[in-house]
């Protein structure tokens, strides 16, 4: 145990002792837990004889064993005849045993009785004994159902499939505290399948479904929230992939994933993993093979340093997003902090020194410091720090049994937790908190601060040179520009500063001047830029962090003023969410993310969101989105990328984002109802959800812009009559219904943040009168027997974008199917040519606005829907003859294969692409510049009247021309 190791760690404080020597507490040990915690007063007032009866056989002033906590956790899980206990039985008993255990653990801890690594230990033990009983129990039920998991070597002979169980995190490392979730990881030797057959009446299945129901099941024993209330909380989202993959991995898979999937700041989460219970010793040693290299490098790895930096990164804007400064985790010079630091060191020099590859943190900084990576001053103000913010975890988390590192802001709970440890008053216990947070702030802001170095030009910002500055500046603005300066200057907000927000903006301002001033001389538009600017300081002068962001990256600053002049929406942007200005002035912009790249971001980010925290979860989507939409709308305004490539930006943001959205609304139901019955008889998992989402228009047709809502079709395979496997079950109908409802909450609500997409449901069968989700079959046949002929072409447009492969499969072939039905060419013309005159005569500029030479590049005949209704056009009328048109929803590469299977000339087919590709990099210029698409008609003559001529030849008549009397 951790407890034993640390007793050599020299300690800078000594915990409080009590002079308890009966078993049965006194009245003022009652007090101190009353005053230390509701939820434990609570458990004893409500079942003060079982409480008695249990701090008489485990007294406060005693330490449990391993030994005694397995006992206990079987004595709890047996019935009246002292055999094991049905399911219900035995999630009540842990329930109950965990209660009991709590209240002793927060008692012995208010009163001074347990050291720090002993509590953590006997926590991490009591969380061991229950998985490893759990595990085991689950196990056997299957067994009775399936037979046991095999597969065969590579020698041909056959071995029993066994799942190792990592425990990651605070487990990992036996540092679980009072109301820890624990972070699992779930880890099986082969594919393989069961030896299960009909005659001793089970049935084979493969070893992933078997794996996936003994996680489950493990799963269920202790994280469902029962009348008894839980055991722990668990978290699965550390696992390869993440959310939303297969519950359980096999070897090869996770050697795959180490090698070219694994990202950098996954090794710090591996960094602490560890086996729980015990395995076969060749299992043990492969995991081990495959662990090690991946976490620590034979040589020194300077590499730890960047990934830290990015991953603190990540943590300072969460906590700048919530203003969350009471948080004693994630704060600067918090817990979180100090783990930083001793796992930055154990990566970068644990390859060289087998002794950093150790789990505790108190372990690693004694080594650390042994080591001499840490000197003496710095290592006892660490430990220090980390053993009083533990404590304080523990305290705050006693008050109500919660998952929370955020000090009470309730008095009454101020002054007990100032009481609980000791201090005489809540303002003594702060400032002995901000010292620990600058004892660890100073060494952690030193070792991965990447300092911004300004470059070296001519102008300096000394204080004469600085007067010669305003000077110049004050010749090249506007009389309009230099009132709004002054007008800023003079106003209520600018008097209102505190001091230290005052001296911000002073400090900031010759960086702001400076930068105006290049911009001037680079491209003249201060005058434009400024009032945007003004803006932007007056949404951020009152969360002067941001001035001071702005003071440290005066290179960036400098990118940032042609940013604002080139575009108003981007101003606006920033100055709603002054939030996304540090990505701006990290200059992020200059590299897009890929897809895979997205992921990862919006999963680390997601990381440090409690399960159950809906309202962080839909800021973090909301800030994720924005950020990355707006580097993409900088890459887009400094023209270095292709219209292609900014779309296929944007609308990969969007697709995962989606698949975030799906992942957390799932689980969340899961939680509440269990898991629905699919269609194949047994019930989904993570990784076959039973759900996807389908994306029409323009995220279909990866032609997102900035302001694109999402055009979305639910379906699934899921047996709408069968029931849910949770206590409170519902029917696969309503199991999906409330998963699309949570979905929509997810990406439709209004928060500070905005909100993360508008969505529109429209296109689903029958509309807006229709189901919210429908069936594969019932999508089938509705678009079969009763979809007008526009719902085809919709379809054309049409994308699976997330969800279980088996549903979006079957999308992919019922699209293929409805769009290769047969159709003469003259039907096709006259249902398209009819749907295009409807939109034009609703949506297209006005006679009047045509006569003063206006054109909408959307809507107008010559217009962008002109080429996209000839894409439709193609693939409706020819898929029957050319299959390979169904494959694609973009018109691009539809026009491509047009081209290619010589249905209409190659050039034709390039004219409409060029035509359709400077409509749409003008209308994200327009977006960016936040201008309506009605634009001037001689500028774009030429491209419409070259797309009206290819209409009036492929479609053999003009929109003009048609009577719309007859339609």
């Amino acid at each position: 145990m951790s407890s034993v190791v640390s007793s050599a760690i020299p300690s800078v404080t000594s915990t409080p002792t009590s002079n308890v020597t009966n078993c049965q507490p006194t009245t003022e040990q009652l007090q101190v837990l009353q005053t230390a915690s509701e939820f434990a007063y609570q458990v004893w007032e409500r079942r003060t004889t079982s409480c008695r009866t249990f701090i008489r056989s485990y007294p406060l002033t005693q330490t449990l064993t391993r030994q005694q906590i397995d006992d206990l956790i079987q004595d709890y899980t047996l019935d009246e005849n002292y055999q094991l206990a049905v399911e219900t039985k035995v999630m009540s008993g842990l329930r109950h045993l965990r209660m009991l255990l709590m209240m002793r653990w927060i008692w012995q801890d208010a009163l001074g009785l347990i050291e720090l690594e002993q509590l953590t230990d006997e926590l991490s033990e009591f969380a061991d004994g229950c998985i490893v009983f759990a595990k085991n129990y689950t196990y056997q039920q299957l067994v009775l159902q399936y037979g046991q998991p095999t597969y065969v070597d590579a020698k041909g002979v056959q071995h029993i499939d066994d799942m190792a169980i990592m425990a990651m995190g605070k487990l990992g490392a036996h540092e679980l505290n009072l109301s820890s979730d624990i972070d699992l990881v779930f880890i099986h030797q082969a594919r393989g399948e069961t030896n299960g057959n009909k005659e001793n009446g089970t049935r084979s299945i493969d070893n992933k479904r078997f794996m996936t129901r003994l996680g489950q099941g493990i799963i269920k024993l202790l994280d469902n929230c029962t009348a008894d209330g839980f055991v722990f909380r668990v978290d699965m989202r550390l696992r390869p992939w993440g959310d939303g993959s297969d519950l359980a991995i096999h070897l090869s898979a996770l050697q795959k994933y180490f090698s070219h999937h694994g990202r950098a700041w996954e090794r710090f989460a591996w960094l602490k993993a560890r086996v729980v219970g015990q395995i076969n010793p060749s299992f043990y040693d492969e995991l081990q093979a495959l662990i090690k290299p991946f976490v620590f490098r034979y040589y020194v790895d300077y590499s730890a340093f960047s990934a830290l930096r990015e991953m603190k990164s990540l943590i300072q804007n969460q906590v700048a997003q919530r203003e969350d400064l009471d948080n004693i985790k994630l704060g600067a010079g918090g817990i979180r902090d100090i783990e930083f630091i001793v796992q930055a060191f154990q990566l970068i020099y644990g390859g060289r020194h087998p002794q950093l590859q150790i789990k505790s943190c108190l372990q690693a900084m004694y080594e650390l410091y042994k080591l001499e990576y840490l000197d003496q001053a710095t290592y006892e103000h660490l430990q220090a720090a980390y053993r009083f913010l533990r404590r304080l975890e523990h305290a705050i988390q006693a008050i109500n049994d919660q998952q929370t590192q955020r000090l009470p802001h309730d008095e009454k709970w101020q002054h007990n937790l100032a009481m609980t440890l000791g201090f005489e008053n809540w303002a003594a216990l702060l400032s002995t908190l901000n010292k620990h947070r600058e004892n660890v702030n100073v060494p952690f802001e030193r070792m991965v601060t990447e300092r911004k170095i300004p470059s070296q030009d001519k102008v300096t910002l000394e204080p004469s040179n600085f007067d010669t500055q305003m000077a110049q500046l004050d010749t090249v603005l506007s009389a309009e520009s230099r009132a709004q300066l002054q007008t800023f200057w003079q106003s209520k907000m600018v008097a209102s500063l505190s001091k230290e927000a005052r001296v911000r903006l002073d400090n900031v301002y010759p960086v702001i001047v400076h930068a105006l001033l290049t911009h001037q001389a680079q491209e003249q538009l201060v005058n434009t830029a400024l009032p945007r600017l003004i803006a932007l300081l007056e949404a951020i002068c009152r969360r002067s962090i941001y001035l001071v962001m702005i003071a440290e990256n005066p290179n960036a600053t400098a990118a940032l003023i042609p940013m604002l002049s080139a575009s108003p929406w981007i101003a606006h942007e920033l100055a709603r969410y002054p939030v996304l200005l540090d990505t701006f002035l990290q200059q992020r912009y200059r590299h897009l993310p890929d897809k895979p790249e997205l992921r990862d971001i919006l999963r680390q980010q997601l990381l440090r969101v409690e399960p159950n925290d809906e309202e962080e979860l839909l800021s973090v989507l909301r800030l994720f989105k924005k950020n990355q939409v707006l580097a993409v709308a900088a890459s887009d305004v400094l023209a270095e990328r292709p219209i292609m490539k900014v779309s296929d930006s944007l609308t990969y943001i969007a697709a995962v984002v989606l698949e975030a959205a799906l992942e957390r609304a799932f689980a969340e139901m899961v939680k509440r109802y269990g898991y629905p019955i699919a269609q194949d008889g047994d019930p989904v998992t993570e990784a076959d959800c039973g759900f996807a989402i389908i994306g029409y228009g323009k995220l279909g047709g990866l032609e997102l812009s900035y302001s694109s809502d999402l055009d979305l079709v639910f379906l699934h395979k899921i047996k709408e009559q069968g029931m849910t496997t949770g206590e409170t079950s519902v029917s696969g109908m309503k199991f999906a219904a409330r998963l699309a409802q949570k979905l929509m909450t997810y990406l439709n609500t209004q928060t500070r943040d905005g909100r993360a997409y508008e969505v529109d449901m429209r296109l689903r069968p029958s509309g807006n009168a229709g189901m919210m989700v429908v069936s594969c079959h019932a999508f089938e046949t509705y678009q079969l027997e009763k979809a007008w002929s526009w719902e085809h072409q919709a379809l054309v447009r049409a994308r699976a974008i997330c969800g279980d492969k088996r549903v979006t499969a079957r999308f992919c072939a019922i699209r293929r199917t409805v769009l290769a039905l047969p159709r003469t060419l003259e039907q096709v013309r006259i249902e398209v040519t009819s749907m295009r005159l409807k939109m034009q005569k609703h949506l297209g500029s006005s006679p009047r606005k045509q006569q003063d030479g206006k054109f909408h590049l959307k809507q107008d005949a010559g217009g962008i829907v002109d080429i996209e209704f000839l894409a439709q056009f193609a693939v409706l009328a020819y898929s029957h003859q050319y299959s390979s048109l169904t494959k694609w929803s973009d018109n691009v590469r539809i026009f491509e294969e047009v081209a290619t299977l010589g249905i209409w000339e190659a050039s034709v087919c390039q004219d409409l692409t060029d035509a359709y590709l400077r409509i749409r990099a003008a209308s994200h210029q327009l977006a960016l510049s936040e201008q309506s698409l009605l634009v001037d008609e001689a500028h774009w003559h030429d491209t419409r009247l070259l797309v009206q001529a290819q209409w009036h030849h492929l479609m053999g008549v003009a929109i003009d021309d048609i009577d719309d009397s007859k339609i």
